[in-house]
């Protein structure tokens, strides 16, 4: 079996065209089994003499990267790293939020790029999340003790195994049906195929195929759960309705994004969708334009057996607002803070920042607007590579993120001074392969993360 580079240019199926899309039920060959074993304005902007707009642009890795060599255990360009990095106070430590509980390797020996906790579930039902690694899509539940309550286990529920091994999941995401109220889970990878899963059946019930490269992230909108987002290597976005089974709209061209996408959000309301990736730039792009909103309400009742044409997809090429300011390297994640966006890239940083002026309001933002400010800094050390990913919890009052060498660093954001943010740490002996994501449980007393070395990681909230 031969280990996924996902930087590697030769795919295993034929590159699909990217205007091209179309959709596969229930495919019989993929089957689930069982296993039996809203931030307020709390920032200030941020003082710095040594601005990094001083860095010449020259020194940072180009701008169409190539990814032909790169992986995602190597840092694009660190050549200038320690010029790039802000060096911003240090935020207060304090005993750790979190104490150890427990931790599992999966069997497939590869790295864990993703994980997902799911967001609808009610507080009295067990907490379930998934895993995504080499051509694996795992779903875990969260034990709790029956004596006090605490966290005691993970216990394996359903492992996924794609038909094509040399599949490598990258992403996944939950949602849940509009019309039965089941759980529904999403993943994509290497492949470029879109995968989704009804845990409730036990089964891989569509696929998506339109991304002419790998995909690497995947969102559902916040308040309408049939949209799924998906940002990919072929330098677009594209929004699926997953109840009508149709593209709806695809976001890049001629001012998109000229390399990889790497990481996308939807703000709270899913009114606007920030993109980021190799590129070193992050996009606006608005979904409640006419056109757009138009093109999602025409989705929810398009049916192909009634429709002799194919669905009219939106091809959105200009964003509403685009920068390289911020970072000067890959931008590998990226999270809406309410009117604010979090930002992370490979110099040991996560950039709190907004488009604009501090005072300027986002409906008065403009295509053109070139000016951004940046409110405050979140340092951490030794991770220098990409794709390695940080979660809020739900009310986005606790940030966490891990590093090269196994340790989680989580910020406390509940207070009106960034200056007075706490930090913590999380260690752990046994724990010193790079942590690629974290994961929030909805009320925020577990989080789980996931490793290189094919281990996932159970911590939870010291009361």
């Amino acid at each position: 079996m031969r280990e996924t580079n996902p930087s590697e240019t030769d795919s295993p199926r034929e590159e699909q065209n990217a205007e091209d899309d179309s959709t596969n039920q229930s495919p019989p060959e993929t089957v689930l089994t069982p296993a039996t074993t809203s931030a307020g304005n709390i920032f200030g902007p941020e003082e710095d003499e040594n601005e990094a707009d001083s860095v010449d642009r020259d020194d940072s890795a180009s701008l169409f990267s190539t990814t032909t060599t790169t992986t995602r255990s190597k840092s694009p360009n660190t050549r200038k790293l320690n010029r790039l990095c802000r060096r911003a106070k240090a935020p207060k430590m304090v005993p750790p939020l979190y104490k150890y509980s427990c931790h599992v390797r999966e069997d497939h020996n590869h790295q864990i790029f993703g994980v997902q906790f799911n967001p609808f579930l009610d507080r009295n039902q067990p907490q379930v999340f998934a895993t995504v690694g080499k051509d694996r899509v795992s779903i875990y539940e969260c034990e709790r003790s029956s004596e006090d309550e605490s966290g005691e286990g993970i216990r394996l529920l359903q492992v996924y195994a794609d038909p094509d091994t040399d599949e490598s999941f990258y992403t996944c995401a939950w949602s849940y049906d509009v019309e039965t109220g089941d759980p529904v889970l999403a993943a994509a990878g290497y492949r470029g195929v879109i995968r989704i899963f009804n845990p409730v059946k036990h089964q891989c019930s569509k696929n998506y195929i339109g991304h002419g490269h790998a995909i690497n992230e995947l969102k559902f909108h916040p308040v309408r759960p049939q949209l799924l987002l998906s940002g990919s290597k072929d330098h677009s976005l594209r929004l699926w309705n997953i109840q009508s089974d149709v593209c709806v709209a695809v976001f890049g061209g001629v001012e998109g994004h000229r390399d990889e996408v790497l990481s996308i959000d939807f703000d709270l309301r899913g009114d606007r969708i920030m993109s980021s990736g190799m590129d070193h730039s992050l996009k606006l792009w608005r979904l409640d334009k006419p056109d757009i909103r138009e093109a999602i309400e025409l989705s929810s009742g398009f049916s192909p057996n009634k429709n002799t044409a194919p669905f009219p997809t939106i091809k959105e090429h200009f964003p509403d607002f685009s920068t390289r300011d911020i970072h000067r390297n890959y931008v590998d994640c990226v999270q809406w803070f309410g009117d604010f966006v979090f930002s992370k890239s490979c110099e040991n940083s996560i950039v709190c920042w907004k488009p604009g002026k501090l005072s300027a309001p986002w409906r008065e933002i403009q295509p053109q607007e070139s000016a951004t400010t940046v409110l405050h800094h979140f340092d951490y050390k030794m991770c220098e590579i990409w794709f390695v990913r940080f979660a809020f919890n739900a009310w986005q009052k606790i940030l966490a993120l891990g590093n090269q060498q196994g340790t989680t660093f989580v910020w406390e954001l509940d207070c009106n001074d960034p200056n007075l943010t706490k930090c913590s740490q999380l260690v752990h002996p046994k724990s010193n392969s790079t942590i690629r994501q974290t994961s929030f449980s909805k009320d925020g007393s577990i989080l789980v993360c996931v490793c290189d070395d094919s281990t996932v990681w159970r911590w939870n909230r010291v009361n």
